[in-house]
């Protein structure tokens, strides 16, 4: 028996055969999640069987997968078409499409949309119901990252750019800001108490941000170094890949090209502890909606500069967290 399949681990049976872009848990159970692939594919999980519930495919790699509710899934990638699937009809639906990949996808449930972010610069919105196109905002650069914090949209873009959108009123940019990281931006996840945000770049580094922008609360933001390994006295420096929160802690994880992944206390400035090496770096992580399980996919992300032969397998890894390893002390 290994490490990786005690009972509070085990790994996905039937893994994507590339690299995994994307991990999410279903909105209200903690026993479906989706994963999203290089392979082309999209998979519904259900983990408590350990089994593959549906599956299906677009043409080109997929880079992010979105649940609306128990029954929709959203997904996009290379192919710059998003699609929507109905697992009750096991039916797809082109919803629409994007001039370049679609690279993360958000459904807010504040407004009942799905939000596509892209490398074509733009945001565009859909209404789920009619699967039409409702709104496309201009963003000043690439999109790489978006989340949302109740009715505001936080985009991280190219070039370090971070803006924050009202989704009831999209006429404008809320809040123009610069990542306080030095380099380019990898994740931005929100606080579940939607007071901010954490960001975290390609360079072992993570920053707490807050969005009220009144003197007090922006005393309180602050970065750290993470991610980080001494090796014969020389210190590597990782890419900090995924970041996601405990809804019910506002505790969060962060996970890296190093193959750790930590839990941090934000509030508190504390690292809550760190799980065992993974063989590989871990490219996505999601916390199931009740808290009790985290989903980690490793998959090798071609951050070296010789590639690794043999690669190393794409896995999905589902662990089981204790209050012990995610509530603040």
């Amino acid at each position: 028996m290994t490490v990786s399949d005690t009972r509070t681990e085990f790994k996905l049976k039937s893994p994507p055969e590339d690299g995994i872009s994307s991990v999410k848990f279903g909105p209200n159970s903690s026993q479906f999640l989706l994963v999203s692939s290089w392979d082309n594919s999209v998979t519904l999980y259900d983990i408590q069987a350990n089994s593959v519930r549906m599956k299906y495919s677009h043409e080109r790699p997929v880079l992010d997968v979105c649940f609306q509710d128990a029954v929709h899934s959203f997904s996009g990638g290379l192919d710059k078409t998003l699609k929507m699937f109905d697992f009750n009809s096991n039916t797809e639906t082109v919803v629409g499409t994007h001039d370049q990949a679609i690279r993360c996808i958000e459904y807010s449930s504040d407004v009942n949309s799905i939000l596509t972010g892209s490398w074509d610069s733009t945001v565009k919105m859909w209404d789920p119901r009619t699967n039409r196109l409702v709104g496309n905002y201009s963003q000043p650069d690439k999109v790489y990252t978006m989340s949302l914090c109740g009715e505001k949209l936080v985009v991280g873009t190219a070039f370090r750019k971070v803006f924050v959108w009202d989704l009831r009123n999209m006429g404008y940019i809320q809040q123009r800001r610069e990542s306080s990281l030095k380099y380019q931006t990898r994740c931005i996840r929100c606080f579940p108490n939607k007071q901010g945000y954490v960001l975290s770049s390609i360079e072992g580094r993570v920053a707490v941000e807050y969005l009220d922008t009144g003197a007090e609360m922006q005393k309180k933001k602050y970065a750290f170094k993470c991610h980080r390994i001494k090796e014969d006295g020389i210190e590597k420096i990782y890419p900090v890949n995924a970041i996601s929160f405990h809804q019910g802690y506002n505790t969060f994880a962060t996970a890296g090209s190093d193959g750790y992944v930590n839990i941090w206390d934000g509030f508190n400035k504390k690292r809550l502890c760190q799980f065992h090496r993974y063989n590989t770096s871990i490219s996505s992580i999601c916390f199931s909606h009740d808290g009790t399980a985290l989903a980690i996919a490793c998959s090798y992300m071609y951050e070296e500069e010789t590639v690794r032969d043999p690669l190393p397998e794409n896995n999905v890894f589902i662990r089981y967290v204790t209050d012990q390893e995610t509530k603040p002390k």
